[in-house]
């Protein structure tokens, strides 16, 4: 498939140079196991495979210019997470100063539009945002997480929380090659002793080594590549409206 003009990863600047782009997007994910079956980069990947069917779709209908910037693999973890093999833990500040390099670039360049794909729970944008607002006010920054824009309900049968059947299944649509469905582990999570916290009332870090033994929470076995088409399609049809919408509509009514 080629996505030169599409994915700044591959494209020469022979191709870039002179073309104006409408939108830029950021794939931002993490590094971290996912069960036993799933790469450390299952965040990237995904949120990079979205992005790209998302910019090459709008690009044949709508003729809107989108560049897909590399995946950014800097995420924050929950406690007892650095406590697994090569499981990278980034601290907001790490990520904030990421996001920030790459606006004033994009900034300089004249690009002023920017949509963050997050691929990974554990990180949070909306105050970096907030306070790159108050830098860049012309610069518009989009945040959203993939796997929320749709909802899993009728497209699969177990409830995913991390490297389960939602997870599993898209990876199993865009790189088969990487699913290793035999070794995965059964993605058991456990709750909260404190029933409060089971019921949402505050908020705690779940203790990942408390509450799984093979990084998953939420069973994989159901997963297929055509449960995952089926989600993805849907997904990237809420960001080439997305797109859209951002490119040819103001923010707000006159």
């Amino acid at each position: 498939m080629n996505n030169i003009g599409i994915e700044l990863g591959i494209t020469p600047y022979g191709k870039a140079k002179g073309i104006s782009y409408d939108l830029v997007v950021l794939p931002w994910g993490a590094t971290e196991p996912h069960n036993l079956h799933l790469p450390y980069l299952t965040d990237c990947i995904l949120s990079e495979a979205i992005a790209l069917d998302a910019a090459r779709k709008v690009r044949q209908r709508e003729g809107i210019r989108v560049m897909v910037l590399p995946p950014v693999a800097m995420g924050a973890q929950n406690p007892g997470q650095r406590d697994l093999a090569f499981c990278i833990h980034y601290r907001y500040e790490t990520q904030k100063a990421i996001l920030s390099d790459i606006v004033a670039s994009l900034y300089k360049q004249g690009q002023r539009k920017l949509v963050i794909i997050n691929g990974h729970g554990g990180n949070v944008f909306k105050s970096m945002i907030r306070d790159l607002a108050v830098d860049y006010p012309d610069f518009l920054i989009a945040s959203s997480e993939w796997f929320t824009v749709e909802s899993p309900a009728g497209y699969f049968e177990e409830k995913d929380d991390h490297a389960g059947e939602m997870e599993t299944s898209v990876m199993m649509y865009y790189h088969p090659e990487l699913v290793k469905l035999e070794d995965a582990g059964e993605g058991r999570g456990k709750p909260f002793q404190c029933k409060s916290l089971n019921e949402k009332v505050a908020w705690v870090p779940r203790h990942w080594t408390k509450v799984t033994k093979d990084t998953g929470i939420g069973n994989p076995r159901k997963a297929s590549a055509e449960k995952g088409e089926r989600f993805a399609n849907a997904v990237v049809e809420r960001y080439i409206e997305l797109f859209t919408e951002l490119v040819r509509q103001p923010l707000y009514p006159d």
